[in-house]
């Protein structure tokens, strides 16, 4: 399988780092093949009407639109909803090496608020795996590129394929 290389960015011990890593054809397909087939029985993130955009080893990246009906009582959307997709990102990208993988812990920071009609984007991407475990990242913007929340994830891998 032709292979091609891909800037990654990582955390490092004096702070962020970028490496080059290979990733082949295959690796690809498995991501969108997984990405695919857990979209199609994700009914919770169809539900709230989040779309997945993008899906590739180690990222995946999501759109929700704010609705009316997701807006909390000071008019803002509830912070859960904004949880949701940032989880929804975060399983996605963990997920995409074919393997079932699931939290093992998380975080969000909510930096601002998202209003109704607001588009939210969330990116999650890969910072750390190995053996069974991952950290993922993810930020979650507004379609105008402002930030909401930052959020990470901590995975744990069991070793049931996602395709079976």
């Amino acid at each position: 399988m032709a292979e091609r290389l891909v800037l990654v960015e990582h955390e490092a011990s004096r702070g962020r780092g970028l490496s080059w890593a290979a990733v082949s054809g295959s690796e690809e397909r498995t991501a969108v093949a997984v990405g695919e087939a857990m979209y199609a029985h994700d009914t919770a993130s169809q539900a709230l009407g989040m779309v997945l955009e993008e899906v590739r080893p180690g990222y995946a990246r999501l759109r929700m639109t704010v609705h009316p009906d997701m807006l909390n009582g000071h008019g803002i959307c509830h912070g859960g909803l904004v949880f949701a997709l940032a989880g929804s990102a975060f399983a996605f990208a963990c997920n995409s090496h074919g393997v079932i993988t699931v939290a093992a812990g998380c975080s969000i920071e909510f930096l601002n608020p998202a209003h109704e009609g607001d588009e939210l984007v969330a990116v999650a991407e890969e910072r750390f795996r190995e053996g069974r475990n991952g950290v993922y990242d993810v930020e979650v913007r507004r379609a105008d590129g402002g930030l909401v929340a930052t959020f990470r994830g901590r995975s744990a891998s069991t070793r049931e394929r996602v395709l079976g």
